[in-house]
């Protein structure tokens, strides 16, 4: 009961500790992961126009598709080709997802496709398909101040630099109970 307390500051240095570094390196680390919920609130749903869901949303390695649906609209197949997703041909499906409630983690680029095995609701229009782009990189531009300034980055950006790393080893001094 008694280390309680200290977990649980050590769970706040740790923290802490991701913050200050996460700003150290100007945010650039911070990835986001997206899940699509194919068709939105109703799902993989005949009713639901899953090619307007799709048209506008971006897919990146990373990201996840999540496919609720019940056993009336077929099971969902993932097929190899364009052709059998056209044609709506499961036959030689690569993977079949059939418990209602599917998550596929998105993790490499490139296109896939999955459509529903009962036939007339593939063609009708229950059918997806994913083009994977990479992961985002985030960039920030920062407007360059001094014409034709020193090469070398001025003292404050220097003593911001030290003042982080200052006060992660004072955070960690604290958390082995080193004296300060």
């Amino acid at each position: 009961m008694a280390k309680m307390p200290f977990l649980t500051f050590q769970s706040i240095v740790l923290a802490l500790l991701v913050i200050a570094g996460t700003a150290s390196l100007g945010g650039k680390c911070v990835v986001a992961l997206v899940r699509h919920v194919v068709g939105g609130d109703r799902g993989w749903d005949p009713s639901t126009d899953i090619a307007s869901w799709s048209s506008g949303r971006i897919f990146r390695v990373g990201d996840e598709i999540w496919f609720t649906y019940t056993a009336a609209q077929g099971l969902v197949a993932e097929l190899q080709s364009r052709e059998e997703y056209e044609s709506c041909n499961a036959s030689k499906a690569i993977k079949m997802y059939t418990d209602g409630l599917h998550t596929v983690p998105l993790e490499r680029e490139g296109i896939r496709y999955f459509v529903s095995t009962d036939p007339q609701n593939c063609k009708t229009g229950l059918k997806l398909h994913v083009e994977v782009l990479p992961t985002a990189t985030s960039t920030t531009f920062l407007p360059n101040v001094e014409a034709d300034g020193p090469s070398t980055p001025s003292a404050s950006i220097r003593h911001q630099g030290h003042s982080i790393l200052m006060l992660i080893v004072v955070m960690l001094g604290v958390t082995v109970g080193l004296p300060l």
